[in-house]
């Protein structure tokens, strides 16, 4: 059993990273399709995506970090995620646009750094 925990939030932070950077290029290609070229905004801009996002990165980040904090007791992992899910929560409440899309992958960037950081710190 305590070996499954590892390889658990092992996955989980890779798949954060994943997400993360997912994330960031929907922001950016939304932008530019939307903006650019007027279209799928309806879609891309549907703010359901971004609620779905949100919870899924909050639940993995939670799981991931939370287990690699009670093993490596460094908190600087998750101290740097979840300042960058407060950066994806503010997102929310911003309009679409530039400044949403900018908040978005501020939040995604520390998002991605903290599951970065808590892989190195286990190891």
């Amino acid at each position: 059993m305590t070996q499954a925990f590892p390889w658990i939030r092992g996955r989980l932070d890779r798949f954060g990273m994943l997400l993360s950077g997912l994330c960031a290029l929907h922001c950016v290609l939304g932008l530019v399709i939307v903006a650019g070229l007027g279209l799928g905004g309806g879609v891309l801009l549907d703010p359901a995506i971004h609620r779905v996002g949100l919870l899924l990165a909050t639940l993995v980040a939670g799981v991931a970090i939370g287990l690699g904090a009670i093993r490596h007791r460094r908190p600087a992992p998750f101290v740097i995620a979840m300042t960058g899910l407060s950066f994806m929560g503010g997102a929310l409440a911003v309009g679409h646009g530039a400044e949403e899309a900018v908040l978005t992958v501020i939040g995604v960037t520390l998002v991605a750094l903290g599951h970065v950081l808590n892989l190195r710190s286990v190891r």
